[in-house]
């Protein structure tokens, strides 16, 4: 067992609610809330007690190579749900209630209800389940670990395609983030439909030409 004071994520987050009553216990966490660009990823993610994957930890902390690694692992190993909400929601609705919107997504798309979900940071969605929030979760609990390695690799892999429609911006080197190189792409292009028009600089922009077409 890894202990709790361990520099890596363990489980004790899951044994103590197990031992709390919560049958079933599911670890949330999302990739992209703050991307200029692309949609906001979330997972949720069930393991199991008696096949712990090894190596995993805070998707921010893995080499690419890993996390694709682990990302297999974890589909074979676990349950999975996934939640992807995009721009158009994000902008409408704010990134906070769309990475809510994102997390309901992923815990309704597992096969099992969980009884209890850790949600990584300080704020939950309401959710058909008790939660738990834990800051800097994914750095602490391995089922919150999990599902930040899932989200971040669906996310990656997103950006990825969307940089094949739309050439020119480097979507699958920054994966929407705002670069330098990003922001230089913008200014001369122009924001694509993917960008998120609620996003500074990706407002300041959108507003300048159209007072420019004023």
């Amino acid at each position: 067992m890894r202990r709790a004071d361990s520099d890596l994520p363990h489980f004790n987050f899951e044994r103590d609610a197990f031992a709390r009553g919560f049958s079933l216990v599911a670890g949330v966490d999302e990739a992209g809330r703050g991307p200029l660009a692309g949609p906001v990823v979330a997972a949720a993610v069930i393991l199991d007690p008696a096949a712990l994957p090894d190596g995993l930890n805070d998707s921010k902390k893995l080499t690419h190579e890993r996390r694709v690694e682990l990302y297999d692992v974890i589909y074979a190993r676990a349950e999975v749900g996934v939640g992807i909400v995009d721009v158009e929601v994000i902008d409408r609705d704010n990134i906070l209630q769309a990475t809510y919107a994102a997390m309901i997504q992923a815990v309704s798309g597992l096969k099992r209800m969980p009884v209890l979900a850790l949600i990584d940071g300080n704020r939950a969605p309401k959710l058909s389940c008790s939660t738990q929030t834990i800051i800097e979760g994914d750095g602490k609990c391995l089922s919150i670990a999990a599902a930040s390695i899932i989200a971040k690799v669906t996310r990656d892999r997103i950006m990825i395609a969307l940089d094949q429609q739309c050439p020119g911006y480097g979507f699958a080197q920054h994966k929407g983030y705002g670069t330098p190189d990003h922001q230089a792409a913008l200014t001369r292009l122009g924001p694509s439909a993917h960008h998120r028009r609620s996003f500074e600089p990706v407002r300041a922009l959108c507003e300048n030409a159209a007072n420019r077409a004023a």
